[in-house]
């Protein structure tokens, strides 16, 4: 099977000359969930960002869907970025909008400039939209602006937006690192049951290796911008999890346990 996003020799260096990336190689094949764990400052953010070019990466090439995302010109990256959803840990909202406008956003990359300004969603998108809404358990929600939610709600908001690009592969940006463990594990049960009902491929950035092992098959470990551990959840060891957050162990674990 062809994988759907390769990575070759990723670097990011940052102007005061450190690397946020230093030489990653990774391959993501359809329908995959994976976890990126590590410490704060490892990279997991840059890595992910670096993979719809949010950052634009310093060396390496990355193939999604046998493009070149490095090389991508305006139009090609915005087409790249219409199958490649992202939710974002401080939610990306349009809070003076409504619930349903939010998701709807989610369709302006297969839209029109016109048609996206204006606001002007196909019928078959709106009543999609709602039926993601539903699915997540926000029925209720769907008319309220986006500033009356809570932090889970507005989380899961994101999650229905990116569902909605219809996207081959979803990148989860630390999509629990605001939220209390009820609400994470409502998020995580969202993300993790759409992807693998649509067989979409799912990054998503933890720091809670208890929520990687929970929802992953397989874990991608990150340190000081390079991968340590690529493997299977049930081999990840406590051995090298010391190793990946050490001096930062208390960031390993949520407030409580799943």
């Amino acid at each position: 099977m062809e994988p759907i996003l390769t990575i070759q020799g990723l670097k990011k260096q940052y102007s005061a000359g450190t690397w946020g990336l230093n030489g990653i190689d990774l391959t993501v094949q359809p329908g995959e969930f994976i976890a990126v764990i590590g410490p704060s400052g490892a990279g997991k953010s840059t890595l992910l960002r670096c993979m719809n070019r949010l950052i634009e990466p310093t060396e390496g090439r990355i193939t999604f869907l046998g493009e070149d995302v490095v090389c991508a010109n305006k139009r090609e990256l915005r087409s790249i970025r219409a199958r490649m959803g992202m939710i974002f840990q401080h939610y990306n909202l349009v809070y003076r909008s409504s619930v349903l406008e939010n998701v709807l956003h989610g369709r302006l990359g297969y839209m029109g400039s016109l048609a996206g300004m204006l606001g002007r969603y196909p019928e078959a998108d709106k009543e999609e939209a709602i039926a993601l809404l539903e699915k997540v358990g926000l029925e209720n929600e769907v008319y309220k602006r986006a500033d009356e939610l809570s932090g889970g709600q507005k989380q899961r908001v994101g999650v229905c937006r990116a569902l909605a690009q219809k996207p081959s592969l979803i990148l989860a940006d630390e999509p629990i690192a605001s939220l209390d463990p009820k609400s994470s594990k409502t998020v995580m049960d969202a993300i993790h049951t759409n992807c693998r009902e649509q067989g979409i491929a799912c990054l998503v950035n933890l720091h809670q290796v208890d929520y990687a092992k929970a929802y992953a098959t397989r874990i991608v470990g990150i340190k000081a911008g390079r991968v340590v551990f690529d493997g299977p959840s049930d081999q990840l060891t406590s051995d090298i999890t010391q190793y990946l957050y050490e001096g930062k162990e208390d960031e390993m674990f949520h407030k409580a346990a799943i």
